[in-house]
């Protein structure tokens, strides 16, 4: 059979090759045509080829496309033969021949003369879209790159799967796209094409359905799938509803409450299949994704000691028109527990060491995830087996768990280790840093040459460079580049730069009132001793770590602040010592609204001045632990009252107050991120002394005039404010902070009593342009407005009043639960819903921790170098205001409500 096969295949060839010859003689042989019974196909003879043309070429070269078919001239071929029908399958497999035909013009003798008779495929010379934005156009060209191709049903099939799957990686499982092929007439041989794209409605998952969990309930396993979510839905309300609005009383009764007592699980069920609340959360289809949440439930299962879990299918099945179900068939296998742990290998700590740094015992679930954080590397406690051998040097340590015996439901697993040799640290270098100098940068790191090799120094360093805000977080990485011959270690921080100083501009004209706004300027890598090189100007010196701060606001005449600060954090070149100082000018003057002019109006008023200097010196110290500081400082405070009238609750309208304080900070800081931290926390105690001056001079008591009595004013505050953060949901997108505050303003005893000035302003954003934002601490409490908590508010505009203005003692405490949304460095963003709640007392004798005005809200923030972390909340407060708060009658006994906020700047408190 076969051969019959083999003669039926060689006569459909032959005679292919003949109707070949046949229509070469009838249009390409300029001589005596070739009598076709000349050529015996029965007998094949050898010819020698004495010439070769290519015909039909628009943009092909002919001497390629003869080299390309494998024919030479002076090559002995038969006819029929296989060398024409290889020819044939060379032009053919290029894929831009469309047509091809090799053709004999001319037999003399032994001479045989061919032809390549060729039809070129055209070419793709552009490409449009149709039923897209110019985003999603933009983003369709770079993945259907054809321009300048040859026109072939593959490469048309590839763009549209292409295109198609891009749109259903969005959700639009139903995209159809057409092409259509248009000639383009001002280029040869070619043609555009244009991508009709029909995204329809976006596909929605309606619900996902689990089947074969006994021991992990449908609410816990659906929670695992991170990017597969189910559609919104109140089915319940609708029933309530719907049965609600029957006739009968007895059935709207029957539809809030069951006559029948059902079980926990089943109420969790039920609220679980018919309650669905996941606005925040895209429910849209996504193969890849659903890939990736599949493996996330067999790694949750494992957590829960089901190590042979498995998901025995899965299905995809239309719902409605815009939405799908998602079926997972699981089938959850034996929980085993651990029995017997033992180590091998290990030469230099005892098994009971290890075992207490495993923190894994006999009985325990089998927890894969587990054991792998707590023998490689746990970054919530840092103490895994891996660290006391790595932070010791054997940078080659390895630990390899096998599970040697499998009985019943237990399993024992055999800790094999590999020690190594002990490395030393060779050299420490870093790359990337073309604005800042490796001095400061080097003075930052931790692991240094000549050390043994140190794991938790390694993670401090990059902590600390991410720090210092010069370099992207996100991109801090070491190379490390071991040699297991020397026992030694080369370490390369490789870095990425990013500006960070930064520019407040805002403002306006405010007619006579005059310049409204502010203008700052922030230079965090400043560098006094690169004022003379101006190659380094880019475009002030920087370089040198120190932090120039220039800043003017103003609010027309009525309010300007001129301030300037610098500091040296390393002051001295060899330990972290910050020096720093500044310098603050305040002036808020009173308008006469009454005045017949604006000249008037500006200069009838009264005005209230400060003027003052700081001088600090910060050191990092090493007990109880090296992310302490300790920073001290001497401020001078001169309070310029000039017919102010009695806002603060003095007697006297004109007259100077004098303030010399001793600053002492003790803080504590090892949060991972200044701009996103995600773990860690930063906790500061700040304490303010002035001398006792009461006790220096006995003619000065409650009973003096103000003038007297607070010429040097006399106190001692104390601000407490802690901050901690933690990663949550197992994802490092999602933090979870919470804060708290207090301040507390105290006196010398009674002799001179509370002072007016320095008290707590507490409401809203906590930023003030109003008259009252000098010699006041400004708290904020999102959800009410500016201000508002504070007492003596309402005897603020008496005159007859000597009521201060400002809390003593102020709390807060916030929850906020972030959400980064982009970790780009240029536009860090992230989302948070807050709850907060704070007060502020007039006294001691008031101070009620738990009397608090609560308020909750959502907010985003959005980090630019250039002008620092922006943001906006929307606050609802919930309560309404005390009496010793109002200033308005209609305030009585109405709540706060919504407030939007907008801030500038970290708030810390």
């Amino acid at each position: 059979m076969k051969k019959y096969l083999f003669i039926l295949a060689f006569l459909l060839l032959a005679g292919s090759m003949q109707a070949q010859i046949r229509l070469g003689q009838s249009r390409y042989t300029s001589s005596k045509p070739v009598d076709i019974l000349e050529l015996d196909y029965s007998k094949p003879k050898k010819y020698r080829i004495a010439e070769i043309k290519a015909v039909g070429l628009a943009t092909l070269d002919e001497i390629a496309i003869i080299s390309l078919s494998g024919l030479r001239v002076d090559d002995e071929i038969t006819v029929p033969g296989d060398a024409i029908s290889n020819a044939l399958k060379k032009l053919w497999g290029q894929g831009i021949i469309g047509d091809v035909k090799i053709l004999v013009t001319k037999i003399e003798d032994d001479d045989i003369y061919l032809l390549l008779d060729l039809t070129e495929r055209p070419r793709f010379s552009r490409v449009e879209f149709s039923g897209v934005n110019k985003t999603q156009e933009s983003d369709l060209k770079d993945k259907v790159k054809i321009r300048g191709r040859v026109v072939r049903d593959d490469v048309l099939n590839t763009s549209q799967r292409n295109i198609r799957q891009y749109f259903v990686d969005k959700g639009f499982l139903n995209t159809e796209v057409k092409v259509t092929q248009e000639r383009d007439t001002t280029l040869p041989n070619s043609v555009k094409l244009r991508f009709d794209v029909d995204t329809k409605t976006k596909v929605k998952i309606n619900e996902v359905l689990v089947d074969g969990n006994e021991e992990i309930s449908d609410r816990k396993i659906k929670g695992k799938l991170k990017g597969t979510k189910e559609h919104p839905r109140m089915h319940f309300v609708r029933e309530v509803f719907s049965r609600a609005t029957n006739t009968t009383p007895e059935s709207a009764k029957e539809a809030i409450a069951y006559r029948n007592p059902v079980t926990d699980e089943e109420v969790k069920t039920y609220i679980n299949k018919n309650f669905k609340l996941n606005f925040f959360n895209a429910s849209k289809y996504v193969a890849k994704d659903f890939k990736d949440d599949k493996k996330k439930v067999i790694d949750f299962y494992n957590t829960r000691g089901f190590r042979d879990a498995e998901i025995l299918s899965d299905t995809l099945y239309k719902y409605s028109d815009n939405t799908v179900n998602v079926g997972l068939k699981i089938e959850e296998g034996q929980k085993y527990y651990y029995r017997n742990i033992s180590f091998v290998g290990n030469y230099i700590h005892p098994d009971s060491l290890l075992i207490a740094k495993l923190g894994i015992e006999k009985g325990d679930v089998y927890n894969k995830e587990k054991l792998d954080k707590r023998l490689n590397y746990d970054p919530q406690k840092g103490d895994d087996i891996s660290s006391i051998y790595q932070d010791n040097g054997y940078l080659f340590f390895n630990i390899d768990p096998v599970e040697t015996n499998v009985q019943n439901d237990s399993i024992d697993i055999e800790l094999r280790i590999v020690e190594g040799p002990q490395v030393t640290v060779n050299s420490v270098t870093i790359e990337g840093n073309e604005r800042t100098s490796d001095h400061v940068v080097m003075r930052e790191i931790r692991i240094l040459p000549g050390q043994k090799f140190n794991r938790s120094l390694l993670v401090r360093t990059i902590r600390e460079l991410s720090q210092l805000g010069y370099f992207d977080p996100e991109n801090i990485e070491p190379d490390m580049r071991p040699n297991f011959e020397d026992a030694t270690v080369d370490i390369i921080f490789k870095l990425e730069e990013r500006p960070n100083d930064q520019v407040e501009l805002s403002g306006g004209w405010g007619g006579f009132f005059g310049f409204v706004g502010t203008v700052g300027l922030v230079f965090n890598n400043f560098s006094i001793k690169n004022i003379r090189h101006f190659d380094k100007w880019r475009p002030l010196p920087v370089g040198d770590g120190q932090k120039l701060s220039l800043r003017v606001q103003a609010n027309g005449r009525s309010f300007q602040n001129y301030s300037v600060s610098l500091t040296e954090p390393w002051f001295g070149g060899k330990k972290p010592n910050a020096l720093s100082f500044s310098f603050n000018h305040s002036v808020q003057r009173q308008m006469n609204f009454g005045a017949f002019s604006p000249a008037q109006m500006m200069n009838s008023g009264g005005s209230f001045k400060i003027t003052g200097a700081t001088l600090g010196l910060a050191k990092r110290v090493t007990w109880p632990d090296d992310y302490f500081m300790i920073s001290n400082s001497l401020q001078y405070q001169v309070y310029d009252f000039d017919r102010f009238g009695r806002n603060f609750g003095l007697s006297y309208e004109t007259g100077r107050s004098n303030s010399l304080t001793f600053n002492t900070t003790i803080s504590r800081n090892n949060v991972d991120n200044p701009i996103y931290p995600r773990m860690g926390s930063n906790i500061s105690l700040a304490t303010s002394f002035t001398p006792p001056y009461s006790s220096l001079n006995k003619n000065i008591d409650r009973e003096s005039p103000d003038q007297e009595r607070f010429k040097w004013l006399e106190y001692h505050k104390w601000m407490f404010d802690a901050t901690f953060y933690s990663p949550v949901f197992g994802s490092n997108k999602w933090v979870l902070s919470a804060r708290t505050h207090m301040g507390f303003l105290g006196s010398y005893g009674n002799r001179i009593g509370m002072i007016p000035l320095e008290r707590f302003v507490l409401g809203g954003d906590g930023m003030t342009f109003n008259n009252f934002a000098l010699g006041q601490e400004i708290v904020g409490l999102r959800g009410y407005e500016n201000q508002v908590l504070t007492p003596g508010a309402a005897d603020r505009f008496n005159p007859d009043s000597n009521v201060p203005y400002g809390g003593i003692v102020y709390n807060k405490h916030v929850m906020e639960l972030r959400f980064l949304v982009s970790p780009n460095p240029s536009a860090t963003i992230f989302l948070l819903g807050f709850a907060e709640a704070g007060n502020n007392w007039g006294s001691y004798a008031e101070y009620n921790p738990f009397t608090l005005y609560k308020s909750a809200g959502i907010g985003a923030r959005i980090f630019m170098p250039a002008f620092g972390l922006l943001g906006i909340d929307w606050g609802y407060g919930f309560d309404a205001l005390g009496e010793e708060f109002i200033t308005n009658p209609n305030q009585r006994g109405v709540r706060s409500g919504p407030q939007f906020h907008f801030t500038i700047g970290q708030q810390f408190r």
